[in-house]
């Protein structure tokens, strides 16, 4: 099953169009971090998001704004790989700032997270337990289950992605609560979706799983890794009325994005 962890992502793509200091702003305050990487056309809004978390570290130094600062160079050194890769005939200078550019990045990354290796921040502990394999953050982490520190949504679509391969039940019991604990307002990770989708098509429960494919289609239709096309084959296939189960979807959505979901109960 693939569930990522894309809620930091997702929260810093919002803080470079909210309310607060624009780019223009953000590097006339903080010109060394707009300094750090050379310009390129390429990975423009990754190399802003790096930029954006940065600057909220700098003012104020906290743990959360360390994870969201090495989500933000993964997501810039994942981009400018990709891009150094692209031959340019005429520019060939344009390659060597990107690869200089992605070392850079991954210099970053390892010199931050040895600075947080030692961490008790949730989200943290998780990132080291994925990148790294640290066992002693991942019991660290698994010991909080329950905490007032684990209630939320990214922290618990990040219980779900351990428990996915270990528990279904329990894997779908966590991704429930990750929905329910978004705010009416709050950009929620689509990925809740494809994997409740995932779970239910394993257990052969194709009702459920259509339902929420379509919500994943109503709420990022955009996203490329369903199509309506395929929303019409998986429904063919399985014989669904869909027009009942679009209603379903489509009130189920509304109640996630006005915060007022609950988890339903599906072993009566």
């Amino acid at each position: 099953m693939k569930l990522h962890l894309i809620a930091a992502i997702s929260a810093l793509a919002l803080s470079a169009c909210d309310k607060g200091p624009n780019l223009a702003q953000v590097c006339d305050s903080h010109p060394l971090i707009c300094q750090e990487f050379k310009e390129d056309n390429w990975c423009k809004k990754e190399r802003t998001q790096t930029i954006f978390a940065g600057a909220d570290l700098q003012d104020s130094p906290s743990d959360q704004y360390k994870y969201n600062l090495l989500i933000a160079y993964e997501s810039y050194a994942e981009c400018v790989s990709f891009a150094s890769q692209i031959e340019h005939i005429k520019l060939k200078e344009k390659k060597t700032r990107r690869i200089d550019n992605y070392i850079k990045a991954k210099e970053k990354i390892e010199q931050l997270s040895q600075e947080t290796a030692s961490s008790e921040h949730p989200q943290l502990l998780y990132f080291h337990w994925t990148r790294y394999l640290n066992e002693r953050s991942l019991e660290k982490f698994l010991r909080l289950e329950g905490s007032p520190e684990l209630e939320t949504p990214a922290s618990q679509l990040n219980l779900a992605t351990y428990y996915a391969k270990r528990d279904p039940d329990k894997t779908l019991d966590l991704l429930f609560h990750a929905l329910e604990l978004y705010q009416a307002g709050d950009v929620i990770d689509s990925e809740i979706f494809k994997s409740l989708t995932t779970i239910f098509t394993d257990k052969k429960e194709y009702k459920q799983a259509y339902i929420w494919l379509k919500i994943m289609r109503l709420y990022d239709p955009e996203d490329t890794d369903l199509t309506e096309k395929s929303l019409k084959n998986y429904q063919e296939a399985f014989q669904l009325d869909s027009d009942f189960l679009d209603q379903v979807a489509d009130t189920t959505l509304d109640k996630i994005k006005a915060g007022q979901f609950h988890s339903p109960n599906l072993k009566g």
